[in-house]
């Protein structure tokens, strides 16, 4: 049982950095964004390269804090049943969910994604608009590495709940707990 919920402290560890480092590439978004809007309306000047540059952000910081959602319990759901549920009851929906929804979209986007990011990595694929940023195969690399960290947040979830059901604390199978530090 200890082996399991170190396991499911260092995978919470890696959403929660990735998570916090990510939340950095908000700022340079909102710091370039203002950049573009400043050269247009105050110079004239535009490179749809610097308008790429927001985009890619945005996609990073969108796919990349996917875990760190999942983490702290931000994704959309309906609460109608959950929220009336005990303790023991939201672990078994919490686990089913990872194993039976979460583990399987994320495992099938690993598959179906390596093909489409491989062959943009063959071509060393870049923008189609001219003087636009050459990086499309980084970009596109996000998908598999989403799924990842997804599928890795998903399992530590599926340990706290697989722990609180074995007899452990209840609020190691909420995903909103604090991880250790």
């Amino acid at each position: 049982m200890r082996a399991a919920a170190r396991l499911a402290a260092a995978l919470e560890r890696l959403a929660e950095a990735t998570g916090r480092a990510v939340a950095w590439l908000t700022l340079a978004m909102v710091l370039l964004t203002f950049l573009v809007v400043v050269l247009r309306y105050a110079f004239s000047l535009g490179w749809i390269a610097m308008q790429e540059a927001v985009t890619y952000l945005h996609a990073a910081v969108f796919m990349l804090g996917a875990a760190y959602t999942l983490r702290h319990d931000g994704h959309v759901r309906v609460d109608v049943l959950y929220r009336r549920l005990g303790p023991r009851a939201r672990a078994a929906v919490d686990l089913a969910g990872a194993v039976l929804l979460l583990a399987p979209t994320c495992l099938y986007v690993l598959w179906s994604s390596w093909d489409y990011v491989a062959a943009s990595w063959a071509l060393r694929e870049g923008s189609r608009e001219a003087g636009g940023l050459p990086w499309v195969y980084w970009l596109k690399s996000l998908i598999p590495v989403t799924a990842a960290l997804l599928l890795l947040q998903g399992l530590a979830q599926a340990l706290r709940a697989a722990l609180a059901l074995a007899g452990g604390a209840a609020a190691e199978a909420h995903p909103s707990a604090e991880p250790e530090v």
